[in-house]
């Protein structure tokens, strides 16, 4: 099991990183599954009011699995620096403390999870003929917040360990289990929009469990009582490396709301091209994340070899690299996405060609401008593996600020097409704070290793 962790401080970087990604990659194809398949099958068997009903759920979801990936990313942070840093006594102690750390928040995210979920659909002004699909789907989905978090604090464990190999055939395998129980619960036993949900989240039990059937074999992962224990120094640097990725994770979300505010002001047509549109964005960002984590992963491991030089080499050639892959899943959509998206929807011929033709509208721009988001991404996780995740929480508010602008004002003035602005804007100006920020923290960290060395020097002639 050791030798599906990888140590990132030796090795060519460019082959370290994108063969980290590349498991992340097919991962994230298999997760896109879960959204997918939900979609493809809820669309086509219970027409349009339910897509769109699925589409009212996208953000609402997303504040809890965000804020969940968050905290779990900034706590994997400090244990890929252990692991760099081969500290083991702090590394399981960092593990044990994420634990708990991470167990009472699924518990106080699922409470308010099931207390605020009307208020919320309300809130986003879902049509009222949508909130029985919408409604019905999270409460569902939301009982699964537990699972949820402990499959991503599993995840990013093994992540910053090096193992991108576990958690995607843990997704591979939870994947292939969604997608069989979407046909047999929404198909074949007419379950309705609830068992879309109810499969999503038996496959989400699955890729917990198996996680968790290997984690258990990993020596360095095995836990004794002392490192169960909450120390207040190690809860504080989780939380303030933590705190800020979940909040920026939030603020995505809450412009996220305001544009589906917007969206919602529209015909149920456009909603449903709409939410169409969006479950292809997720295929768009099939990479983004996969470059992230393995940059995450990457930084935080050097940084804690104090090997400043490899960090420098790294984000050049992942920043290459994911330019490189943007423009080619770009091409590959422009080609396919009219085909693809004619899978999502049902109805009429003319209510079809009006969905799609507001989906392949949507696609187009981010397909176009895709290269921004990943930059984005690479810039962003390097941050955060050098442990600085405030100025990342800046970036997301440079995100609400132009997305919520932009739907808000755009829309006014050029109708459905300020809409579908609003995301690319969101990442220009994320890329803004996200580049300067990038520099300002590379000279600040190589300052700082360069006293300590010049300490270590002094100390040890």
């Amino acid at each position: 099991m050791t030798a599906r962790l990888k140590d990132m401080t030796t090795g060519r970087p460019v082959s370290l990183i994108v063969t980290f990604a590349l498991p992340l990659m097919i991962g994230n194809v298999f997760q896109q599954l879960y959204s997918v398949a939900d979609s493809m099958v809820v669309g086509k068997s219970l027409g349009v009011s339910a897509l769109a009903g699925l589409g009212a759920s996208t953000w609402p979801n997303f504040i809890i699995l965000g804020i969940l990936q968050g905290l779990t990313q900034g706590f994997s942070i400090l244990i890929a620096q252990a692991f760099g840093a081969r500290d083991e006594r702090r590394l399981k102690t960092a593990v044990g403390n994420s634990v708990i750390l991470s167990s009472v928040s699924a518990l106080i995210l699922l409470l308010l999870g099931q207390l605020l979920l009307l208020p919320i659909l309300h809130l986003l002004r879902t049509p009222e003929e949508v909130i029985p699909y919408a409604l019905l789907y999270l409460r569902i989905c939301f009982i699964g917040i537990p699972v949820i978090a402990a499959y991503n604090l599993q995840a990013s464990i093994l992540r910053a360990l090096g193992d991108g190999q576990t958690p995607l055939r843990a997704m591979i395998t939870a994947s292939v289990i969604n997608v069989i129980l979407d046909l047999l619960f929404v198909i074949v036993l007419d379950f309705g929009i609830a068992g879309a949900a109810a499969a999503t989240l038996i496959a989400q039990f699955c890729s917990c469990l198996y996680c968790f059937y290997y984690i258990r074999k990993i020596d360095l992962l095995f836990l004794q009582k002392e490192h169960l224990h909450l120390q207040k120094q190690l809860v504080s640097s989780m939380l303030s490396t933590s705190a800020p990725m979940a909040l920026q994770n939030l603020l995505i979300a809450a412009g996220g709301m305001i544009v589906q505010s917007v969206v919602n002001r529209f015909s149920l047509l456009f909603i449903a091209g709409f939410t169409a549109g969006s479950k292809l964005h997720g295929v768009l960002e099939i990479a983004t994340s996969s470059f992230g984590f393995a940059m995450t992963t990457y930084v935080g491991q050097n940084l804690g070899a104090k090997k400043m030089d490899r960090i420098h080499r790294g984000v050049r050639s992942a920043l290459l690299a994911a330019v490189l892959t943007s423009l080619v899943i770009s091409t590959v959509m422009l080609l396919s996405g009219r085909w693809i998206l004619s899978g999502f929807v049902s109805g009429t011929e003319q209510e079809m060609a009006q969905t799609i033709d507001v989906a392949y509208r949507y696609l187009t721009i981010m397909c176009v401008c895709l290269p921004i988001l990943y930059a984005l991404y690479v810039f962003r996780s390097s941050l955060q593996g050098m442990g600085n995740t405030f100025l990342p929480m800046v970036s997301g508010i440079a995100e609400l600020i132009m997305r919520t602008s932009a739907a808000l004002i755009l829309s006014r003035y050029i109708g459905e097409t300020g809409v579908f602005l609003a995301e690319v804007l969101a990442w220009a100006g994320a890329d803004v704070v996200l580049i300067s920020s990038y520099l300002f923290t590379v000279r600040k960290v190589s300052a700082m290793l360069g006293q300590s060395t010049n300490r270590q020097k002094t100390v040890h002639p």
